[in-house]
């Protein structure tokens, strides 16, 4: 079989380490080119990575004939967009997250995607097998019934500078760190929470560099979220879901392969596992290519999107803001 011919919007930092470099270990996959609106950058970017063509723009790569596939690391507020854009063009789309810049966006980009095509919104963390073992415990009642559950990711992002923090482009905790930490409180949750509060500390107007919120689940669980990219927690990644007969505890489950624990306590004691350390965006590209292929469909796909969007915007009005809008 053919591999998949993955072209790259733009020169994001985030597209070796998501991309180019698992590439090279998933058979099935090859990155064919990239675009930028700085030809030059593009230029430079793919004798870096070795990337075999340049194109001149965005539109033109979208378009190209020789790509089946395109990568969407743009910042937030262009994802949506340029989504759609490969989606008329017959492309599929593996879309970094947030998968728009709202769920209303979510809901469009959803109602635009062709029967046989592809969209994936890029939770790498949810492909890889320390997650799936979360899960698998928490299924087979590990820790009796889910009575609570609290997720963080805070990292230090103190360049105020940085696209992250702009509000033009649909920046934010929320929408970079939070996007995580909702995801993982949903997937953990077994159902779509409903948002009960939510606190946030501002950088600029309406610009959140932290975010807490509380949510409850079906059945009575409750969850809290903490984000953050610039806080007094200044990292802190992973999860802890307690029931009636246990806690699982998961340190690090968006980058295992750097170090990662899984603790359980419960009636027969307590005991620590560690599985692979293989990154999570090599398991992730697999599940894209297996998908475009007519394999399994993704976990994270355009249902999963917009149930997070809707999260997210919850989250912005609980704490007094309002969801973010596209880049005009």
């Amino acid at each position: 079989m053919s591999p998949i011919r993955i072209g790259v919007l733009g020169a994001a930092r985030i597209t070796p380490t998501a991309v180019l470099r698992p590439a090279r270990h998933v058979e099935g996959a090859e990155v064919v080119a990239v675009a930028a609106r700085d030809r030059d950058r593009a230029a430079a970017f793919a004798t870096k990575h070795g990337v075999g063509r340049v194109i001149g723009s965005y539109e033109e790569l979208v378009t190209d004939p020789d790509i089946d596939a395109v990568y969407n690391p743009l910042p937030n507020g262009l994802h949506g967009r340029w989504t759609l854009a490969a989606l008329a063009a017959g492309k599929h789309v593996l879309c970094e997250k947030p998968f728009t810049a709202n769920a209303a966006e979510a809901r469009t980009v959803a109602a635009a995607v062709p029967d046989g095509t592809i969209v994936m919104e890029a939770f790498h963390y949810r492909y890889h097998p320390v997650f799936r073992r979360a899960r698998q415990l928490l299924d087979e009642g590990a820790v009796g019934t889910v009575t609570r559950i609290e997720t963080w990711l805070c990292f230090p992002l103190p360049k105020f500078s940085d696209i992250r923090y702009r509000l033009d482009l649909a920046g934010g905790a929320a929408m970079d760190a939070g996007c995580y930490a909702i995801h993982m409180a949903r997937h953990l949750g077994g159902s779509e929470p409903e948002v009960v509060s939510a606190r946030a500390k501002l950088h600029a107007p309406s610009v959140d560099r932290a975010m807490q919120a509380d949510l409850r689940f079906d059945g009575g669980a409750t969850a809290r979220v903490t984000c953050s990219m610039w806080s007094h927690r200044l990292l802190h990644v992973g999860f802890r879901v307690t029931g009636d007969a246990g806690e699982l505890r998961v340190f690090n489950p968006v980058g295992p392969n750097f170090y990662h624990r899984i603790s359980l306590r419960g009636a027969a004691g307590r005991r620590v596992e560690h599985l692979s350390r293989r990154p999570t965006y090599e398991f992730q590209l697999e599940a894209f290519c297996r998908a475009v292929a007519g394999g399994e469909p993704p976990i994270t796909d355009v249902a999963d999107a917009i149930a997070n969007m809707e999260v997210i915007d919850e989250v912005y009005r609980h704490a007094g803001l309002e969801p973010r809008s596209p880049t005009p």
